[in-house]
């Protein structure tokens, strides 16, 4: 999982999280975007709080994915605890329920996928740490006038891995140009490197639903101030029914690449 990769900056109310031990759990992560599939489904076993991240995956799960049109289809396991799609397809506007017969439990959760925003570009500026530049991004985009959307930034230096996230309301600046830049990694204390001039910054803007905006607004909460800077998926609040811990996504997606001058 991605739980200990993110970097904080959110400034939205603090939400109460249940941080006691939930090893052994079902966890699920899904997602279906406007892109292009396949979509993956993701199920493994949570661990406890103290042990290292690596998660036992499940097998033998039935899953199942489908939408208020018609469409359905039942995943095909892949390996690594990894269900994939063949010829689904993702779109705005449609609500996606998915359904997940797994140890003789069934989860399900619906999402619905927003409309898009268009993602108009990137406009690189700069602070001074410690007698050192370091580097900010402001996402250019439009927030429609309807209040209630909701953003998720991915971002990583020249293709890396390890991937930076930043979750955008738009209960403050409805409506208006955005103001709130990307915080680019400026040490190497948590493993990021070190933005410098002639990396490649990729952007990936997703347009998400409020359950999946709680879910990634208290994960960033706990990754600031979790056990040694990280958390186990037992904390964040999930969107899937019976426990499951996790989330399932439909969102858009939107790419821009800015090259640090």
């Amino acid at each position: 999982m991605i739980l200990s990769l993110f970097l904080v900056t959110s400034c939205e109310k603090e939400i109460d999280l249940d941080l006691e031990d939930q090893s052994g759990n079902i966890v699920i992560e899904g997602n279906v975007t406007d892109q292009a599939g396949p979509y993956y489904v993701k199920i493994t076993k949570s661990v406890a709080f103290t042990q290292a991240n690596q998660y036992p995956a499940i097998e033998n799960a039935q899953v199942v994915l489908s939408d208020n049109t018609g469409q359905t289809e039942t995943l095909q396991y892949i390996g690594n605890g990894r269900y994939q799609t063949s010829t689904f397809v993702g779109q705005s506007g449609r609500t996606y329920t998915l359904k997940i017969q797994a140890e003789g439990k069934e989860y399900t959760s619906t999402s619905t996928m927003p409309e898009a925003v268009p993602f108009d570009g990137l406009e690189q500026d700069s602070f001074m740490v410690g007698g050192e530049t370091s580097y900010t991004l402001l996402p250019i985009f439009t927030d429609p006038q309807a209040l209630g959307n909701r953003y998720l930034f991915s971002y990583n230096v020249n293709n890396r891995s390890k991937s930076n996230f930043q979750e955008f309301s738009d209960n403050i600046n409805n409506g208006m140009l955005n103001q709130r830049p990307l915080i680019l990694p400026n040490d190497d204390e948590d493993g990021s490197v070190k933005v410098k001039v002639g990396d490649t910054i990729n952007v990936e803007m997703r347009c998400i639903d409020e359950k999946v905006y709680t879910y990634y607004s208290a994960l960033l909460q706990l990754a600031n101030g979790g056990a040694n800077g990280g958390v186990t998926p037992a904390n964040p609040p999930s969107n899937i029914s019976n426990g499951a811990l996790g989330y399932f996504s439909a969102h858009t997606v939107r790419k821009r690449t800015k090259v640090i001058e």
